[in-house]
């Protein structure tokens, strides 16, 4: 990404590293070695991809910088990795996705929603971090089936877009969108447009209402949305571990089909405290949490508020974090003694997906688009990105980067982050949950195309695939337990023969959400009603330690009436600690950073 340069000609080689595949895509035949990092401080641009990380199943990241030529104006030229990137199985050409614009007349109903609140849920971000202008860019708003992504960020100038402007933008849309939301959308256009809706909580509030709709059909409708869900999980000790400190739900063995079966749910859970009790904490997780979950549950789809759910699914992991945190509290565990668990959850409801992640278990998305991972792990490299501090391929150089910062059972719920993301389904997809025994090493991503892929053009099953993930795990890693849940989700998507309207609640813009700090996805973002953020959105700075010198001054002048002899003492102090990602700050260490690395971290080299 740059203004006026030229890569060169198709076939040529930069920097001894970089194969030219078309204008503005390169491939890089040295996947190892780290990039050329960019200045963080000079870039505003820069800061923006990473702060807006918990959001790069929209927004690209950032690679590295590639310098061509130093007597140019702009010698350095920004790379992104995983943009909107399309690559032709028959003759192998590498292109960009399409303009959503382009093949917005083409999609479903349930698909045109679906990206226009994925729009609104990308607005308030994008505004806060002063690029919400490229969302009302038709050249970077490409789409890959079902999800949203942006070719790049542009900054914003004076002023700053409006909401009214985003009304203008979809009103442009109107022609060709589908008879049965044409009305809906351009209520909702024209709302924005004459300031009746004047916030992005506000907006999506009204998106959920034509989802649900075209989810349901309504009263006395027949619903346009069918779908059907297969559940099969596996645990495996591996070669390497005399114990099975994982846990998972539904219990091996057990093949979960919805319907009959009118709950289905996934549950992984990678224990943390070794013979202590890492064991005992997942197990403990997963017997508490689906109960809780089945509970929340037990409602028909029609009556399920979605953003009252995010906030269930939260504290009912608050609820298993307090259990085991009572646990340890009563048998004394401390430091490296207390138990612990990561978890990773998926709760299928009608057209929709709900996934709750705490700690490094993840969670995959794939179609037959791509592999999509949908967590951040909470680990120190991701934070250290967040916070604008470091490119994460660099941040993952340094020790101690895979280091959990946060878990279920080593605090208090009130220090504890989980994270909620609402996905909406048009069309079929397999979830993948994982523990890092497969995911290290970039298992999956090595692996998902020939192994996962199939299930989705019925060429195997899931509990073949389960089975052959537990081998790829054991044999291409074999460094800890491993436990994956597969979950096969099919839809059938009918047109509906009715019209939606939209109803526009009036909601003071004194509530609306500040998405910067309640992360909110569109279709695979944060709950936007998530209370507190892990990691503080300002950079933090060291304690002032002059009132203390001011004292010990004050002590030693009075003792000995040398200030000389003060000024020796204090040479002799040592430094602040610095921190180990970014040796110009020194954030204040989160609950399990205490820990003394109680998870150790496996050293993963860089993906390619």
């Amino acid at each position: 990404m740059g203004d006026n340069f030229s890569l060169g000609s198709p076939g040529e080689i930069l920097a001894d590293r970089y194969l030219v595949i078309g204008q503005s895509i390169i491939f890089d035949l040295k996947p190892g070695l780290l990039p050329q990092i960019p200045e963080l401080d000079n870039f505003q641009k820069i800061k923006a991809y990473l702060k807006l990380i918990p959001y790069r199943l929209h927004i690209p990241q950032i690679y590295g910088v590639l310098t061509v030529n130093k007597e140019q104006l702009q010698p350095e030229i920004l790379l992104l990795e995983k943009p909107p990137l399309l690559v032709d199985s028959i003759s192998s050409q590498v292109h960009l996705c399409s303009e959503l614009t382009t093949v917005w007349g083409e999609a479903s109903s349930i698909r045109q929603i679906n990206w226009l609140w994925q729009l609104a849920h990308l607005w308030q971000p994008l505004l806060t971090e002063g690029v919400a202008s490229s969302l009302l860019d038709a050249n970077l708003l490409r789409v890959e089936g079902a999800l949203v992504r942006l070719l790049e960020l542009h900054l914003d100038s004076e002023p700053a877009p409006t909401l009214s402007q985003l009304g203008e933008f979809w009103q442009s849309l109107l022609k060709d969108a589908k008879p049965a939301i044409a009305e809906f959308i351009k209520q909702i256009s024209d709302a924005l447009i004459q300031g009746k809706i004047n916030s992005s909580e506000q907006l999506i509030t009204v998106l959920d209402q034509g989802i649900a709709q075209l989810g349901t059909g309504g009263t006395g409708r027949t619903s346009p949305a069918q779908t059907t869900i297969k559940i099969v999980t596996q645990t495996n000790t591996g070669p390497s571990r005399q114990r099975n400190e994982d846990a998972c739900y539904p219990p091996t063995g057990v093949v979960v089909s919805k319907p009959p079966q009118q709950n289905a749910l996934a549950i992984v859970c990678d224990g943390i405290g070794g013979h202590e009790g890492g064991n005992i904490a997942s197990t403990l997780a997963i017997e508490t949490i689906q109960q809780q979950v089945i509970e929340l549950t037990s409602v028909p789809y029609e009556n399920i508020d979605p953003l009252l759910l995010l906030n269930d699914l939260e504290q009912a992991v608050a609820l298993v974090n307090d259990k085991i945190s009572q646990r340890n509290d009563t048998e004394h565990r401390q430091g490296r003694q207390r138990m612990g668990t990561t978890l990773v959850m998926a709760l299928p409801i009608a057209h929709e997906m709900y996934i709750t992640h705490i700690g490094d278990s993840r969670a995959y998305w794939i179609t037959r688009q791509g592999c999509y991972q949908v967590t951040l792990d909470d680990d120190v490299a991701s934070r250290e990105v967040r916070l604008g501090y470091a490119v994460y391929r660099e941040a993952l150089q340094h020790s101690g980067s895979g280091s959990l910062v946060q878990a279920l059972g080593m605090s208090k719920s009130a220090s504890l982050h989980p994270t909620s993301q609402r996905f909406i389904l048009d069309e079929d997809a397999v979830f993948l949950l994982t523990s890092d025994g497969l995911s290290d090493f970039d298992r999956v991503e090595e692996y998902w195309e020939t192994e996962i892929l199939p299930i989705l053009s019925g060429d195997t099953n899931i509990e073949n695939v389960a089975q052959r993930l537990i081998e790829i795990a054991n044999t291409k890693n074999g460094h800890d337990n491993v436990t994956i849940a597969l979950l096969h989700y099919q839809v059938q998507y009918f047109e509906p023969d009715f019209t939606l309207n939209a109803d526009i609640p009036a909601i003071s813009s004194s509530k609306t959400v500040d998405l910067t700090q309640k992360i909110t996805y569109g279709t695979v973002l944060e709950n936007s009603y998530q209370q507190t953020q892990v990691i503080p959105e300002t950079k933090p700075t060291r304690t002032s330690q002059l009132p203390l010198q001011l004292l010990v001054l004050l002590g030693v002048l009075l003792a000995s009436g040398s200030l000389g002899y003060w000024i020796k003492i204090q040479r002799q102090l040592p430094p602040p600690i610095a921190n180990p990602v970014n040796p110009s700050v020194n954030p204040q260490p989160t609950n399990l950073e205490n820990q003394q690395d109680f998870s150790p971290p496996v050293n993963q080299p860089p993906a390619p």
